[in-house]
């Protein structure tokens, strides 16, 4: 990953030599690629206002990055770390960043330059901050729906000791009067025998030769089993000390629709991990109806899968639209960020150099292992900028608005991370 340096120098003639110098250099070495970043002339304001602006757009800048690096990372997410899908979703006006910053062009219809820059820094900060709430609202709501969906596919997916049965259950499989009921128990494979043969003695009130095999998986079966209503917390008791599993159903007709009502709203409303959520709903625990009897699982799987596949473009909640939404903000908030820079540049020009503001600015494109080569040529070319050459860095940058000890250099300098595209 290549690493970009914003750099502005006075336009002194011997700053236009050094320049020169630079160009050759880089060129002579492949040390970097050197590109020319046009920044209008801009209504300056007066000396204080800089200051203060200048400390405004470096909390901006922090701001920005931090959530374009956020955009990218919802996008790892709902991409599963696909390096190209992500990368195909984190363009800028229809190119990448790096394409983008080497280009740079001011937008002069989105950001009058007729406007006072602190103007222009007001409607950066405005759409920053609707892009950053509206993310953290639909990040949720993404990550809620992801959450609720992974459960349904758990208890879809799951054994039928721990999987929901009421999908799979029909109403002529139980037995249910004023006296009677139907329970249905798990029961490993290997304890068959023992459930045909202990199942009457666990109750006195158990209906004798009741005992049915409705489902079955590669852990066990799931037994109907029919006795008198008042036995049946006696009959979960002794069921348990034998190791047999009364699991819990319910047959309610306001009660089913409520949960296909719920599954169906969550399933065509999202669409993330669709290829592996179907594969899995289609390949999960192999259960199987006994002998003759329609399969409700098969039945309950066909109708998820094909819920899940559909992805409604008209949902606020699809992946298919957040994918869209983080698409064209990454775009808009990059553009916003870089000309954030530029803004930083004219600045800290204007404070670092006087006004009327007179500069040059250099966009340098270096590998990242050519970085601390690409400095010391900065430094030997333009040291002689820096006002107090004798003084340490600390002492330097504790003078110079906007300029911590660790940025601070003889000339300007911001630097633009692209490490946030990097999938590792």
């Amino acid at each position: 990953m290549a690493d970009l340096w914003l750099i502005s120098v006075p336009l002194d003639k011997t700053s236009i030599t050094s320049v020169e110098k630079l160009k050759h250099v880089i060129t002579r070495t492949n040390l970097a690629s050197c590109f020319m970043f046009p920044i209008p002339d801009l209504k300056e304001g007066i000396l204080d206002s800089l200051l203060t602006l200048s400390d405004d757009l470096s909390q901006m800048d922090t701001l920005t990055e931090s959530v374009i690096r956020n955009i990218c990372q919802c996008l790892r997410d709902v991409m599963e770390g696909s390096r190209d899908k992500v990368l195909e979703n984190t363009l800028v006006n229809g190119v990448d960043l790096l394409g983008y910053a080497t280009r740079f062009e001011w937008d002069k219809a989105k950001y009058p330059t007729t406007n006072p820059v602190t103007c222009l820094k007001d409607l950066i900060n405005k759409d920053v901050l609707q892009v950053a709430k509206e993310l953290k609202s639909r990040s949720a709501a993404y990550n809620s729906g992801k959450a609720s969906l992974q459960s349904l596919e758990r208890k879809l997916d799951g054994t039928l000791q721990n999987r929901s049965l009421t999908d799979l259950i029909r109403k002529e499989d139980l037995v249910v009067s004023e006296y009677l009921t139907t329970l249905l128990v798990f029961v490993p494979r290997r304890s068959y025998a023992h459930w045909e043969s202990t199942y009457e003695c666990l109750s006195d009130l158990v209906v004798p030769r009741s005992s049915r095999k409705l489902l079955e998986d590669k852990e066990g079966g799931i037994f109907a089993v029919t006795l008198f209503k008042k036995a049946v917390c006696d009959f979960k008791g002794k069921a348990q000390e034998n190791k047999f599993f009364v699991r819990e159903y319910c047959l309610e007709k306001s009660d089913l629709k409520k949960k296909k009502e719920k599954r169906e709203m969550l399933a065509s409303s999202s669409a993330w991990s669709i290829p592996r959520a179907s594969e899995k709903l289609c390949t999960s625990a192999g259960f199987r109806p006994e002998k003759s009897q329609r399969s409700p699982m098969s039945l309950c799987l066909t109708a998820t899968k094909n819920r899940l596949v559909r992805d409604d473009s008209n949902s606020s909640g699809s992946s298919k639209v957040f994918v869209h939404w983080l698409k064209v903000h990454f775009s808009q908030l990059s553009v916003a960020w870089i000309h954030l820079k530029a803004l930083r540049v004219f600045v800290e020009s204007a404070l670092r150099y006087g006004l009327p503001v007179r500069y040059q600015a250099l966009l340098l494109q270096a590998d990242r292992k050519q970085s601390k080569r690409l400095e010391d040529e900065l430094a030997s070319l333009f040291g002689y900028l820096d006002p107090t050459a004798t003084a340490s860095k600390a002492e330097v940058a504790g003078d110079i608005p906007g300029f911590s000890a660790q940025e601070y250099f003889s000339y300007i300098c911001f630097h633009i991370n692209t490490n946030f595209l990097e999938i590792r």
